[in-house]
């Protein structure tokens, strides 16, 4: 029985086994030199185990008395986490290495996130999830901090430390109510526990206080204070992750819970998800439109996408689900290359975040600002690119369930949040040139990133790659 389930989670104990061993062997070597390989080596190890989970697993599987769950939800989503994880690693070595702050405790940090972030995608448990949530957490505080000399650096890290353990809180004395009405912390006890589809008072208080800690890890409004702050102030490779793998794994934690705990009251919890949802599209495309740094436009453009994914859960069906893991895939492929160009953005050697900087900046990289154009106008969710139809998708998801005006409001904010994209490609080809240009671009690895991300805006219109069909399956398994 043991062996059955370390057999099916053996893919988090490798990865976790790997960042221990290279834990003990970086400590009595020489660390500085084997920083870039440990990059490149939990890189292709995360690779690895994202072509193992996507190509070898099947049907539905449980561990451990039902408190891990291995199925087509968990496994498309640890998939999306393990590639963007990958590839934020393989983007910001180059960085960290010109800036001095490529320790061997960078990948080895991300690589005890993503067990983490894989942990949460397959909880089936209460305390399954807290250990989870934790183990990924505490990682990311300590990788927000990482350039130690640097005030705004050591603020980011302890902001988010500080609003992080009020979340933790929160989402514990939820557990606690939670476990306390229901008499069990598993998911599948809990959904018995809902008599006819409706919750007791201490079940529905408990299920707010697990939404509010959740929001926060999706920085959803009115749980987003910590974004712009971190964002802005941790290294731009780390901002870069923080936009990608851990939204997904708590996107996919959110409906996890939502769905296999509390899936027999979905009319308890829908109107919930669709505030959160509508607070978080406004106030992301209002809130950026006055924002001249692209770190800090990037953390209201994450908070605004995580409006529209809620729209897609806030539908509380099979349908809304899917539309919700497509809509993820596209955000991390859209961020990833967003990010690719952030982090080239570079004076005399120096970073640059100021928008102002890119005046003109296609008639010297008019291959980079047309790739850069793609990405913008995919993110705003102009027709036909890919970001068009992951909006289309979530909006399609919220209208089929009855929420004609939560799908009017997303498009309302759609329209109001395309001004901040579209200002950048304005200046890219409109804006005045400065007198300092930047950096002519110098990292093959981050321009590769960049084309490759246009490129897939563009094609994918196709079939999406298949992703559509994907996570319809792996909806499928968790809203039945």
């Amino acid at each position: 029985m043991i062996s059955a389930d370390i057999n099916i989670i053996l893919p988090e104990i490798i990865i976790a086994l790997y960042a221990m061993l290279a834990l003990v062997g970086a400590v009595y070597t020489a660390k500085d030199d084997l920083a870039p390989v440990l990059v490149w080596t939990t890189s292709a190890l995360f690779l690895a185990m994202a072509f193992w989970i996507g190509t070898t697993g099947e049907g539905t599987q449980t561990a451990f008395g039902g408190m891990f769950n291995d199925d087509g939800f968990a496994r498309f989503s640890k998939v999306v986490i393990l590639v963007s994880a990958a590839a934020v690693l393989l983007m910001s070595e180059g960085y960290m290495q010109r800036r001095g702050l490529l320790r061997f405790e960078y990948p080895l940090l991300i690589a005890l996130a993503a067990v983490g972030m894989m942990m949460m995608v397959s909880a089936g448990d209460l305390m399954a999830l807290y250990m989870a949530l934790e183990l990924q957490s505490l990682a990311l505080y300590v990788v927000a901090a990482l350039r130690r000399d640097s005030v705004r650096s050591t603020e980011a890290g302890l902001k988010y430390f500080v609003l992080g353990a009020l979340s933790s809180g929160l989402l514990l004395y939820g557990a606690s109510l939670v476990y306390g009405y229901a008499g069990t912390t598993l998911f599948s006890g809990i959904l018995q526990s809902a008599t006819e589809g409706q919750l007791s008072l201490g079940l529905l208080l408990g299920l707010v206080l697990l939404v509010s800690g959740l929001a926060f890890k999706v920085s959803a409004v009115p749980f987003h204070m910590w974004t712009p702050d971190v964002y802005e102030g941790s290294p731009t490779p780390v901002t870069a992750f923080f936009a990608t793998a851990p939204k997904v794994a708590a996107m996919a934690l959110f409906a996890r819970v939502l769905h296999d705990a509390f899936g027999a009251s979905a009319a308890d919890w829908s109107q919930v998800i669709a505030l959160l949802s509508v607070l978080s599209m406004f106030l992301g495309a209002v809130a950026a439109i006055g924002q001249r740094d692209i770190k800090r436009l990037m953390a209201y453009s994450s908070i605004a996408h995580m409006g529209y994914a809620l729209m897609g859960l806030a539908a509380g069906t099979a349908l809304g689900v899917q539309a919700m893991l497509i809509y993820m895939a596209i955000y991390v492929t859209m961020n990833v290359g967003t990010f690719a160009f952030i982090l080239s953005m570079e004076r005399d050697g120096q970073p640059v975040t100021d928008i102002d900087s890119l005046g003109m900046y296609s008639a010297r990289e008019p291959g980079k600002a047309l790739a850069m154009l793609v990405l913008l106008f995919s993110l705003a969710g102009v027709p036909p690119l890919v970001g068009f139809f992951g909006k289309l998708y979530v909006l399609r998801a919220a209208y089929d369930a009855g929420l004609v005006w939560l799908a009017v409001a997303g498009v309302v904010a759609s329209v109001i949040g395309a001004f901040y994209y579209l200002r950048i490609v304005y200046y890219m080809y409109f804006g005045e040139e400065r007198t300092e240009a930047l950096d002519p671009g110098r990292s093959p690895v981050l321009s590769g990133f960049l084309m490759a991300s246009a490129i897939v805006m563009v094609l994918g219109v196709i079939n999406l790659f298949g992703i559509e069909s994907a996570a319809q399956a792996a909806a499928a398994t968790l809203v039945n």
